[in-house]
């Protein structure tokens, strides 16, 4: 189903956030794969070693946000404390819900953010807030990372 459809209820806030869809639905890749520049795979720390999810070997296979921190620091990303745009630097937001990750974001040169929802659009949006809040399905920005532009991805 179309993100407009679902919108309303599980994004709140993406409704007063301006927003643009940047690509067709996909279920190959997640908001995970996405934030690490990867539309290959679906990218989950599933700890089932059977799963079909990705995860990069070195990096813990637990479905936490300190396990999510691991594998994105291995990208060369470092925490940070503000999600403004500085230039020379790409970010990557990591949101959860009670203590849970539930999702990642890019922010691009132009200082908006790009996600992945689920099986759903990419979208840019202008705002972090647009996906956060209580009655997101995605919760609030738990961690902020950067690393220099031009890193090489996993």
């Amino acid at each position: 189903m179309p993100l407009e459809y679902y919108k309303e209820l599980l994004l709140p806030n993406l409704n007063r956030a301006e927003y643009q869809v940047t690509s067709p639905e996909s279920d190959r890749y997640n908001c995970i794969a996405w934030a690490a520049g990867h539309s290959d795979h679906w990218w989950w720390p599933d700890p089932d070693p059977d799963s079909d999810s990705y995860w990069p070997a070195t990096a813990p296979r637990a479905e936490t946000i300190a396990s999510l921190q691991a594998m994105f620091q291995q990208l060369g990303y470092k925490e940070c404390a503000t999600d403004a745009l500085e230039p020379g630097f790409e970010k990557v937001a990591i949101f959860a819900k009670d203590n849970f990750p539930t999702h990642a974001a890019r922010q691009l040169p132009n200082g908006n953010w790009t996600s992945k929802l689920g099986a759903w659009q990419d979208i840019e949006h202008q705002s972090l807030n647009a996906l956060a809040g209580n009655a997101s399905i995605y919760g609030d920005v738990a961690l902020l990372l950067r690393r220099p532009h031009n890193t090489t991805p996993l």
